[in-house]
């Protein structure tokens, strides 16, 4: 998997990741039901890991990326 992810994307999407999470394990409370939770806790994880990673399935699929061209 070649990286497809910026590095200012990827500091954004661990830290929604992380906040997601944060969210959706102590502030559940706040949503009707527990489906909301669930929710964010996938939202939450799927953003931590393709940013820890820097390979997005979505961006591949529709072509496009924000890492930036390596110099030679």
């Amino acid at each position: 998997m070649k990286p497809n992810e910026g590095s200012a994307d990827r500091a954004i999407r661990v830290f929604a990741g992380i906040a997601f999470l944060v969210v959706a394990i102590f502030g559940a409370g706040m949503f009707q039901g527990q489906i909301a939770g669930i929710a964010l806790g996938v939202v939450g994880l799927v953003s931590l890991i393709t940013g820890a990673v820097g390979f997005c399935p979505a961006y591949a699929i529709v072509g496009v990326g924000t890492c930036e061209v390596e110099k030679m």
